[in-house]
């Protein structure tokens, strides 16, 4: 018999400040016209104390903490992927590790693919689990960056995000029970985007979305070449998309329903609103999170779509440069019961809003936030009135410096 492998606990961190689309596109005189392609209403903004590090940690200890001590105690292995490295040696997972206090006999390590990696992590560990070689075993996986956009990224500035998606993996998939061996992949080299220092983002943005769409395509085709009587319209009841912005996803899934399924431009729009447009809630307040973006989207559509009973769901990671994957599993009504634990709207909607002038202000100092110096001082309650505006003031992990190049934090 086939294990039960997938994810028992989700959580997302947004940080607590945000900007609004609009404030951010008439700051920068930014056409008004193309907001409603974006289909977002306002993206994350990283503070000062905040950081790749801080992001995850605080992702994952709403869901770690909430675990009995036999079951933390489990954890076997803690895999991080971001395009926010820290150091070009130690890895982001070993400050997660410590932070969380977790066991000492655990695997730790960083995974990199761009918005793909945390799905390759998800894969690696699902696959460890599902092998049965540590029995009872779990798995943390955490996909956490920091925005390093500013105006020479025009109109992506408004589309980029900051935060992260934690996944507790295990043989209890009270979130989404992972349909195993059920996947297709495509990748191929490309330089549709990259960091080539860590305070500087570059892009080719029309190459990206080209291979964003080309990647779908293939991964979806390979999917289908392993999973018998699969059917784009009728297997999956709900689809959640990597979204760098939600006008992408919407031009991708128009693509894939006039390949798969030859369908009309009025039945394209209803099967978008209703099996898309639930994942797009939260994308559309919080903007790209890289690979956690799609992590993210499922998180909204567990929240969002008004499905009943058990549900498929089709999910599709992309990372640029690039590496995809097509996979699927089932979604309940227990999923929402686990997710409303952890309450992500709430956490979403008690962000403290940025005008444009705060906004930029912050730019300055956040660029620094990935460039290794030796030392560096970060005056932590400045940022007081954001971090007391959580819901619940559960503690949370703030970045106050450097010292001799290690990185110091303290909970708040």
């Amino acid at each position: 018999m086939t294990a039960r492998i997938g994810i028992e606990a989700l959580n997302v961190h947004a940080g607590f400040a945000q900007l609004s689309t609009a404030e951010l596109f008439d700051g920068r005189g930014l056409d008004r016209e193309r907001i409603g392609h974006l289909m977002m209403q306002a993206r994350s903004v990283a503070l000062p104390c905040e950081d790749p590090i801080t992001n995850a940690v605080n992702a994952a200890a709403p869901i770690v903490n909430r675990l009995a001590p036999q079951d933390k105690e489990r954890i076997e292995l803690i895999l991080t992927s971001s395009e926010s490295g820290v150091d070009y040696s130690k890895s982001i997972a070993s400050y997660v590790h410590e932070y969380l206090g977790l066991s000492r006999k655990c695997r730790v390590m960083e995974v990199k693919q761009a918005c793909y990696a945390a799905t390759g992590g998800l894969q690696i560990a699902a696959g460890y689990l599902a092998s049965g070689i540590s029995a009872g075993a779990k798995a943390l996986v955490i996909a956490t960056d920091v925005s390093m956009v500013d105006a020479r990224a025009g109109y992506a500035e408004p589309a980029t995000g900051t935060g992260a998606s934690a996944m507790l993996l295990g043989d209890d998939p009270r979130v989404l029970a992972l349909d195993l061996g059920a996947f297709g992949a495509h990748s191929y080299e490309t330089m549709d985007s990259a960091r080539p220092m860590p305070d500087y983002d570059i892009a080719d943005v029309d190459g990206s979305l080209f291979a964003y769409l080309d990647c779908l395509s293939h991964s979806f085709t390979d999917y289908r070449g392993k999973v018998a009587d699969v059917d784009l319209r009728t297997t999956f009841d709900q689809l959640a998309l990597h979204t760098p912005f939600a006008g992408l996803v919407r031009a991708a899934h128009r693509k894939l329903m006039r390949e798969q399924a030859r369908a009309t431009p009025d039945v394209i729009e209803a099967d978008f609103a209703a099996r898309v447009t639930p994942s797009l809630v939260y994308p559309g307040q919080v903007g790209n999170l890289c690979s956690g973006s799609v992590y993210l989207a499922l998180a909204s559509l567990i929240d969002n779509a008004p499905y009943r009973g058990t549900a498929r769901v089709g999910l599709f990671s992309y990372g640029s440069g690039c590496a995809s994957e097509f996979f699927s599993g089932l979604v309940d009504e227990g999923s929402r019961a686990a997710l409303a634990e952890l309450d992500i709207a709430g956490r979403l909607d008690a962000r403290i809003p940025l005008s444009f002038a705060e906004y930029a202000e912050l730019l300055t100092e956040n660029s620094r936030c990935l460039v290794p110096v030796e030392n560096r001082k970060i005056e932590v309650e400045s940022y007081r009135r954001f971090l007391d505006a959580r819901p619940g003031r559960e503690p949370v992990l703030a970045y106050r410096g450097t010292e001799g190049y290690h990185r110091t934090y303290e909970w708040v």
